[in-house]
């Protein structure tokens, strides 16, 4: 087989991004979210005298099955990434969850709009959620393969900003074409393509298999270009992982800069993770925002969020990722005072608001920009951040580590939002430990080296290969 160039290996990596990037812009954020907040909050409704109980209840189902989610992926991801190291085989797991990606995502086109298959299709999705939670794993593990720490930043932040290309247009289609308003029509004032039934709500539906081909489409580069590295005839098995993990786990506690990068983003990517998937539902449950608002919502975030993750690239790659991340938690931190402090009467209790001012509208459009510029560069300069922890020869189970860091506590913001939402029941107020989550973060920044600590490594703390 041909020797297949650097310059495509980085074009087959970074177009994972644009495949999986309209499952968290479409499916997790601005429509199927969205979708799924009405569809379960009507159901709740009739059960329910409160309105705003309703809406509580609804958000709060929504995020404890991320929570379950999360809790699986933190549990297991550090030990399939050890397991993948110790024989070598990485491509057979991406096919693998790729097939259950394809599956889960497609079912959600069974959400049907009386809320019937409600916990069927909470289900499916978040089964879909941990199969690209997985994939991410095994995709980022590559990336230290790919060019020296100056070069990882710029290709992190190429390869996602690329991503949010991918959502922008993905969302684009969406809401051009496919997704329906309350009258029927899509944005541009067209009946849902391919005869969908507006009534039953089959175009916005259609979401589910859109994500499934999208990704099925566009992964094609990643397979043909994607090559696992040379020293993959390695004889492992179970108990070699759990050796080589605990390991890596005994080595992490040593390693100060490491262990902190890892709490730190544990926290703030929760957080953020949090504000994803929190956007669309709170633009409808708060602001009564339709499909078709949250979608042009969404553009304007994808669009913020690519155009600020290249130019967050290139300042990782001339003062590291960490001046970065800090940046990022400042600008988040306050967009999350915005969101607990703003309703559509009133602007923190003070400043009221007149019946049918589009102020609300406008700040949170503002804030949507903010927390996609700003998760943009902050995704990108994390992988870059935990490239500067990695040992060559365990890419995958650090970032093994890398996602139980992230999902460890994925279960804790929609945990306390859900708690919050339930306890004041309001959804505004939900929020609320969002921000502690970020400060707390971002505090625990100051003890990671800006360069990370390969110079600080001792035999004794790295796995073998």
């Amino acid at each position: 087989m041909a020797e297949i160039s650097l310059k495509r290996r980085i074009w087959g990596w970074m177009s994972f991004d644009w495949a999986t990037q309209p499952f968290y812009t479409l499916g997790l954020t601005f429509v199927f979210g969205p979708y799924f907040a009405a569809i379960s909050m009507g159901y709740f409704s009739g059960q329910m005298e409160d309105a705003g109980e309703a809406a509580a209840a609804s958000q709060t189902l929504w995020f404890w099955g991320q929570t379950i989610a999360g809790l699986f992926i933190a549990f297991t991801a550090p030990l399939i990434g050890a397991y993948a190291d110790s024989t070598g085989r990485r491509m057979p797991w991406v096919w693998a969850f790729s097939v259950i990606y394809i599956v889960m995502t497609s079912a959600l086109w069974w959400a049907f709009p009386d809320a019937s298959t409600l916990i069927l299709i909470l289900i499916a999705f978040n089964v879909g959620l941990i199969a690209a939670e997985f994939l991410l794993i095994f995709v980022n593990a590559i990336l230290p393969s790919l060019g020296d720490k100056e070069e990882i930043g710029k290709i992190s932040g190429n390869g996602a900003a690329l991503g949010y290309w991918g959502g922008v247009l993905s969302l684009f289609i969406m809401l051009l074409l496919l997704a329906e308003n309350d009258t029927g029509k899509t944005l541009i004032g067209l009946d849902p393509l391919f005869g969908l039934d507006a009534s039953e709500r089959e175009g916005t539906r259609s979401v589910g298999p859109f994500i499934a081909i999208w990704f099925a489409v566009f992964m094609i580069p990643f397979f043909v270009w994607v090559r696992e590295p040379r020293q993959v005839n390695r004889t492992g098995g179970v108990k070699d992982a759990m050796r080589d993990l605990k390991q890596s786990l005994s080595g992490a506690v040593k390693r100060k800069s490491l262990l902190n990068f890892l709490i730190s983003s544990m926290l703030y990517r929760d957080a953020l993770n949090a504000l994803y998937s929190a956007g669309g539902v709170y633009a409808t449950l708060v602001l009564g925002w339709s499909i078709i608002q949250i979608g042009v919502f969404g553009i304007v975030g994808a669009i913020t969020a690519a155009v600020a993750t290249q130019i967050g690239g290139i300042f990782d790659s001339r003062i590291g990722p960490r001046p970065v991340i800090k940046v990022c938690c400042y600008i988040l931190i306050a967009v999350c005072v915005v969101i607990v402090g703003m309703n559509r009467t009133s602007l923190f209790g003070i400043v009221a608001i007149p019946e049918g001012s589009a102020l609300p509208d406008i700040v949170f459009y503002v804030c949507g920009a903010a927390i996609g510029g700003a998760g943009g560069a902050i995704y990108s300069a994390s992988r870059s951040m935990m490239v500067r922890h990695t040992h060559p020869e365990r890419p995958t189970e650090a970032f093994g580590l890398f996602a139980l860091s992230g999902k460890a506590t994925a279960f804790l913001a929609p945990f306390l939002i859900g708690l919050f939402s339930t306890l004041t029941g309001n959804a505004q107020l939900g929020y609320i430990p969002v921000i502690a989550l970020f400060v707390i973060g971002l505090i625990l920044l100051r003890y990671v080296h800006p360069e990370g600590d390969h110079a600080t490594w001792s035999k004794s703390e790295i796995p073998s290969p």
